[in-house]
């Protein structure tokens, strides 16, 4: 998101996907008055994943609740994993179960409807600073760059985050999941302990025994040498 990397309002340009067109115009309205560009308004999760594809906004307020067969989340699902744009999710729910998906997307942001234009403000805010801090150095790939071919017949699906080991998928959980993007989108490179526990904990404050913890359960998973710690510095694939 290199647009918004020194944050300037009328740089930063936002899609609205809504398909309540009374409260989508209103938002429009809001962000204009704020100095924010609108990109677009999407009132499905095909047209959202279609805008981003050919548009690139640097914020996705997306509502959580589409009318029609794909739900937001579907989307939100879609959009990060290809695209890595920060998403705020909208809704008029606030229950445990609704929230509960919502937040396996992980967004930058929930907001109730109706919200105030003042949370909506923060809610920007706080997502791009978020972003730029945690995820600046995240290459953006194309979603015909499908796998990572690593040693001894693994390979790792960008789009689908999966790890494969002779076609077979193997199960991780979302913290290792993480843990292979951020090499795989790093080939070749080193990356270091604080940017990887960065992207998977979202934390600025780095645990290195946590970090190591989890690298030694993957490599008990995965039975293979696919990881290479370099000495006080990080790990990268080998």
């Amino acid at each position: 998101m290199s647009k918004v990397t020194n944050f300037v309002k009328e740089d930063v340009s936002i899609l609205i996907v809504e398909d309540e067109t009374v409260l989508a115009i209103g938002m429009e309205y809001s962000l204009q008055n704020m100095g924010y560009s609108v990109s677009g308004i999407e009132t499905t999760s095909a047209n959202a994943i279609n805008h981003v594809r050919e548009r690139k906004p640097d914020i996705i307020i997306m509502d959580i609740n589409l009318r029609g067969s794909s739900s937001g989340i579907e989307a939100a699902k879609h959009i990060w994993q290809y695209y890595k744009i920060p998403i705020i999710f909208l809704t008029s729910y606030s229950d445990e179960k609704t929230i509960k998906k919502a937040m396996a997307c992980e967004p930058y942001g929930y907001l109730l409807k109706p919200c105030k234009d003042e949370e909506l403000s923060v809610a920007i805010q706080v997502a791009i600073y978020k972003h730029n801090y945690f995820f600046k150095n995240i290459k953006v790939f194309d979603e015909e760059q499908q796998f990572v071919n690593l040693k001894d017949n693994f390979k790792f699906h960008l789009g689908k985050a999966l790890l494969y080991k002779d076609k077979e998928p193997i199960k991780l959980t979302g913290n290792e999941t993480k843990f292979f993007e951020i090499l795989c989108e790093n080939v070749g490179e080193t990356v270091s302990f604080e940017r990887i526990s960065n992207y998977i904990w979202r934390d600025s404050l780095y645990d290195l025994g946590k970090l190591r913890t989890l690298v030694y359960r993957v490599k008990q998973k995965i039975k293979a040498d696919l990881i290479e710690s370099i000495f006080e510095t990080g790990y990268r694939l080998k």
